[in-house]
């Protein structure tokens, strides 16, 4: 069975100064600590138990910022350790917390 995405309604306190009006990434924070919760943030945006194409990944990251980098998201995600991916690229899937 898949798992829908657990999204908060409000964004982390840390994130606000970097969202515009409509909840969307304005800015990426500088300070790593800040990216994390940031990507935690992201990674709520994908459901447990399915997997995502590149561009299914792309589409989520570009509907939760407005600085066009989705690239640097996705890759934070996999670095991160919130996604997996296959080597070639062509699935993602969120990991199980404990896993990270």
């Amino acid at each position: 069975m898949v798992e829908e995405p657990e999204v908060q309604n409000e964004p982390p306190r840390e994130l606000r100064p970097f969202l515009d009006e409509q909840g969307r990434l304005k800015q990426w924070p500088v300070k790593l600590s800040k990216q994390m919760v940031g990507l935690e943030w992201l990674s709520q945006r994908f459901a447990a138990g399915r997997e995502y194409t590149e561009r299914e990944v792309n589409e989520i990251l570009n509907d939760t910022h407005t600085f066009g980098d989705w690239a640097m998201l996705r890759r934070g995600l996999c670095d991160h350790r919130f996604l997996d991916r296959d080597a070639d690229g062509s699935r993602y899937w969120k990991r199980a917390p404990e896993a990270r």
